[in-house]
């Protein structure tokens, strides 16, 4: 079981990818509890998510725990899964209503970074951590 979580592809460039999905999730979940009114819950109120004082720090949590575990490379399949979910919460509870309202190349703008994020989970979860990780250093053990 360790071997599927902590499995990767060897390669040394998907710290790359690591570094910008865990950088971009530990960054704007730290932002989730240092601006509370438009990161975290007033922004979970403003754009409709049920429990917004719930989700905003719950959701903030995992954005943190899972930016370091990514960065580090330590369970980095199992860690990028809530990084997936929560992009695809973000595109679909704010880019349709743009979509909607200002059109197609207007959500595309506005979602660069959302499919970025989407992207890299969804590559991080197949390949796993690559060879400059925590994972490697289990894997050896």
């Amino acid at each position: 079981m360790l071997q599927k979580l902590t499995g990767h592809n060897g390669s040394k460039t998907t710290i790359l990818i690591r570094l910008m999905v865990g950088a971009v999730f530990l960054s704007e979940g730290i932002q989730k509890f240092l601006f509370p009114e438009i990161r975290g819950t007033g922004r979970f109120i403003k754009i409709g998510i049920p429990a917004p004082e719930f989700f905003g720090p719950f959701v903030g949590t995992f954005e943190i725990l899972s930016g370091i575990l990514i960065l580090l490379g330590l369970f980095t399949r199992l860690a990028a899964i809530p990084t997936l979910i929560i992009m695809l919460v973000a595109i679909v509870s704010t880019k349709t209503v743009v979509l909607a309202e200002q059109g197609f190349w207007e959500m595309m703008h506005g979602s660069r970074t959302d499919w970025a994020m989407l992207l890299g989970s969804i590559f991080l979860i197949i390949k796993g951590s690559g060879a400059w990780s925590m994972d490697n250093l289990l894997d050896k053990k």
